[in-house]
């Protein structure tokens, strides 16, 4: 659903959103709808409820004045929370860091990562202490590298060598044997908003051997006409084959992108494809 087509009720709603946060009944009654109606409506064009472009849109608030002045205390305040421990809660589940560590690109945030040659090629596995922050893929080691430091400019990335460490080694183990086929959990530290969260669960629900198209995952996702918006989440994924947006595909059966690159796609399709 394109801006020109949404509903007047929806960019009202929307518009009123932005300058304070209105309860669902409240704002239905404004824009002159049912409350459920309102929130079907408002999720069907933006990807999000009100209760969540709300809180989203604090964090961004936040972000925005964190980085403009760096002093956590007004930034919190002045983006409406009521307390610092909301934010403090609520930021490390909705940034995979403290506001503090965000501040400056990830500062006081400690990944480790390593980088192995696997099945599909020279693989970077990155991990905070909760979790796997990023599995990527790619010819050069520069290259990953690189994508990894513009992803946390100012945290504190040390390369280690896989197995030699016991931050990282189980983690890394978990995921070489996902990667393999064989069974393995692997715990993830997944960082994003929460419609891109929403949209990575439901892409780890798909079965093995399965695809769908971006308006099938939107339609999955009771969003049927946000699949612009559900292909924007899959290609901001952080962690290659773990959270398969390589499952994702064209509404005409054609691949469409992989931020990986369509020949790895196209070869972790036909691998998962023979073991159905």
């Amino acid at each position: 659903m394109n801006k020109t087509s949404l509903p007047p009720q929806v960019i009202q709603a929307r518009k009123l959103l932005e300058q304070e946060p209105y309860p669902l009944a409240r704002l239905a009654k404004t824009v002159g709808w049912s409350p459920a109606y309102l929130q079907k409506q408002f999720v069907q064009a933006y990807g999000l409820t009100p209760a969540e472009f709300v809180s989203q849109q604090k964090f961004k608030n936040f972000k925005t004045e964190l980085r403009k002045n760096g002093d956590v205390t007004r930034a919190l305040y002045e983006a409406g929370f009521g307390s610092p421990s909301r934010v403090y809660e609520q930021g490390a589940a909705k940034l995979g860091m403290s506001p503090l560590a965000y501040q400056r690109g990830g500062a006081g945030l400690e990944i480790r990562y390593t980088i192995l040659e696997t099945r599909l090629g020279k693989t970077l596995i990155a991990a905070t202490e909760r979790g796997i922050c990023a599995i990527a893929l790619g010819e050069k080691e520069s290259k990953l590298e690189k994508e990894l430091q513009e992803e946390f400019p100012a945290a504190n990335l040390k390369r280690v060598d896989a197995g030699r460490d016991e931050f990282i080694a189980p983690k890394v183990s978990a995921v070489v044997d996902f990667l393999a086929g064989k069974k393995s959990r692997v715990s993830l530290e997944l960082m994003g908003t929460a419609f891109q969260q929403r949209v990575w669960q439901a892409l780890m629900k798909i079965p093995t051997g399965e695809t769908l198209s971006y308006a099938e995952l939107a339609e999955m996702l009771s969003m049927p006409k946000a699949a612009r918006a559900v292909a924007s989440a899959c290609a901001k994924n952080k962690c290659a084959v773990v959270v398969p947006c390589h499952r994702i595909i064209r509404g005409d059966g054609s691949l469409g992108g992989y931020r990986w690159g369509l020949p790895l796609k196209e070869k972790i399709l036909a691998g998962e494809m023979s073991v159905k």
